[in-house]
């Protein structure tokens, strides 16, 4: 494994316990791992990589994904519907997925993660036709170099049945959960450093039946793994689960063991006072996905409150149907702007949402050994190219979420290159492309 010295860097934000910002300085990381910030340092057998006129942060953090749906940006049919017509117009296509579709599609998600700078991202897959399995992405993140927590997604209430996807896409519990232990044995790896992590998803409470998601829960805490799920997206989520469990979606979540230290909730844009209050006090986390909830309409989730609160937060660019892009700066810029719009300019700064978006989402996912540049933290580093001309006249370059950039100059994920001068290093970027336009022709045809 090749040693590195980040020689020069002009500011280096580091997300440390105190927030230190550096300027001037470098970082030295050997075996993956950060040895060595400050200014000044020798490192005579490391390769040097030139950080002057650079920002470096730690790699950032997705908290929430559906990697399969790149392979379905902008369908027709969905471009203006709300969450439940969404998806509505989007089942019968993905029900023609098999194993390729997955794994070129978590492929091309992974790297577009990679150029805006993601270092570590979790993925929610909860649904498997035609022969598919949680396999299939892993071995596109281990293709890709990315630092990965899949989770074991389901679906178990067809539309038959009262729930809302097609009856095809739905699977029997005890093959939900029969491959949940497979994939945990096969694939979790807890330790410190660890480049793939497992969770246990079933997909919301309008697709999965109470007993699945008490059943995970159990499930979950008896592997030592996480609890994922969506919660609380909008207003139609809130009337269902009334409706439907008379309750709201926090009540129904601390039911039935959905909360705690090892579970964060996607969106969680209707959490009320009480809700918040609930997460804060359990350690429960939270995936924010600014651009989707814009997308779908769903509204403005009260970050500003739940941070205040102390509820652990963190950025979901969510599938790339529901929001079309995979841009985590694009993620903590939203975010940022949309707390103002909610709280006032002052509610929310550059530094804040860049803090969310790093060390914010690697507290959500339980790893303290990432989403901070710390010696003896894990060497995932981003270094942004701020002489460009999206950057130009800007008096404070650390504050790139008000200028730029947008994309990362080079990444580092357990001291591995993957992004070098913007250019994705593990894989070839046309042959990814190339091979994501052949399957969307073919699920158009």
């Amino acid at each position: 494994m090749t040693d590195w010295l980040i020689q020069g860097a002009q500011t280096i934000l580091t997300m440390d316990d105190t927030r230190r910002e550096l300027t001037d300085a470098d970082i030295h990381v050997s075996g993956g791992v950060i040895k060595a910030i400050g200014p000044n340092l020798h490192a005579p057998d490391a390769e040097i990589i030139h950080a002057r006129g650079c920002v470096v942060t730690p790699g950032l953090v997705n908290t929430h994904h559906h990697l399969y749906q790149s392979l379905t940006r902008a369908v027709p049919g969905g471009q203006n519907a709300l969450l439940f017509g969404w998806l509505q117009a989007l089942y019968p296509i993905w029900s023609r997925f098999g194993p390729e579709e997955m794994y070129v599609s978590a492929q091309l998600g992974l790297a577009e993660l990679a150029l805006s700078g993601c270092s570590l991202t979790s993925d929610h897959l909860y649904l498997y036709p035609n022969g598919s399995r949680l396999d299939d992405t892993i071995a596109a993140a281990a293709d890709i170099g990315l630092r990965f927590h899949p989770t074991r997604g389901a679906m178990s209430i067809g539309v038959s049945d009262g729930g809302l996807p097609p009856d095809a896409l739905v699977e029997a519990e005890c093959d939900i959960l029969n491959d949940s232990i497979r994939v945990v044995d096969q694939f979790h790896d807890p330790s410190e450093g660890s480049m793939c992590r497992v969770g246990l998803a079933p997909c919301s409470p309008f697709s999965v039946s109470r007993d699945l998601m008490r059943d995970a829960a159990l499930l979950a805490r008896d592997k030592g793994v996480m609890l994922h799920t969506h919660l609380a997206e909008n207003d139609e989520d809130i009337a269902y689960s009334l409706a439907k469990f008379g309750c709201r979606p926090g009540q129904y979540a601390q039911d039935l063991g959905w909360v705690g230290d090892d579970v964060w909730h996607a969106h969680c844009v209707k959490l009320d006072g009480q809700e918040i209050d609930l997460f804060a006090k359990t350690g429960t986390g939270v995936a924010h996905c600014p651009c989707s909830n814009c997308r779908l309409g769903s509204g403005i989730a009260p970050v500003r409150a739940m941070r205040d609160a102390g509820v652990n937060v963190g950025l979901g660019v969510d599938g790339s149907a529901s929001n079309d892009m995979a841009n985590l700066m694009d993620e903590a810029r939203q975010t940022m702007l949309l707390q103002r719009v909610a709280g006032g300019a002052d509610s929310m700064s550059s530094r804040e949402a860049l803090e969310i978006a790093t060390r914010g989402g690697a507290d959500v996912l339980n790893r303290p050994d990432c989403g901070r540049l710390m010696v003896g933290k894990r060497a995932d580093i981003a270094i942004w190219d701020t002489t460009g001309i999206e950057a130009a006249g800007s008096w404070d370059k650390a504050a790139m979420l008000l200028s730029g950039p947008r994309k990362v100059r080079d990444l580092l994920v357990e001291g591995r290159q993957i992004v070098r001068d913007g250019v994705l290093k593990t894989a070839s970027e046309h042959a990814i492309i190339d091979r994501t336009n052949t399957l969307a022709h073919a699920l158009v045809d």
